[in-house]
């Protein structure tokens, strides 16, 4: 801990991901969001949204699915914790005749209490929040 708060230390990730190696990032955020005060079910919440922004990076910032870097930030401080997923991929709007995808980022904004994107030039950042008690 972090000396003059409670809860979990900063989770902080930086790595080459694929679509394969989602799995191991999502456990290692459950295993830190169990560390915090939000109820199993908000948990659960911040875990899929987290996947879903991860996902979009691993399959849709970079070609051909051979992925590329992408760093996640998990932060609980005072009432509120933040998870924030950066890629250094190009954004490609989605295409609209795709009617079995597109999904993860309206999912992202019903789990969370806050969703922000920021596409960029060099990457896009999703910065997601939820409200607590105390963390």
């Amino acid at each position: 801990m972090t000396p003059g708060r409670e809860g979990p230390e900063d989770l902080h990730v930086r790595l080459w991901v694929t679509p394969a190696r989602l799995v191991g990032l999502r456990h290692t955020l459950s295993r830190w969001a169990h560390g915090t005060a939000l109820s199993a079910e908000r948990q659960e919440d911040l875990v899929l949204a987290a996947y879903e922004a991860l996902a979009n990076s691993a399959e849709h910032a970079y070609s051909a699915g051979r992925g590329g870097p992408v760093e996640i930030t998990a932060r609980c401080v005072r009432d509120e914790l933040t998870v924030v997923v950066t890629d250094e991929g190009r954004w490609r709007t989605p295409d609209p005749a795709e009617h079995l995808r597109g999904r993860g980022r309206p999912l992202m904004k019903v789990l969370a209490d806050t969703v922000a994107t920021v596409h960029r030039a060099n990457g896009t950042t999703v910065t997601m929040s939820w409200r607590l008690g105390a963390c």
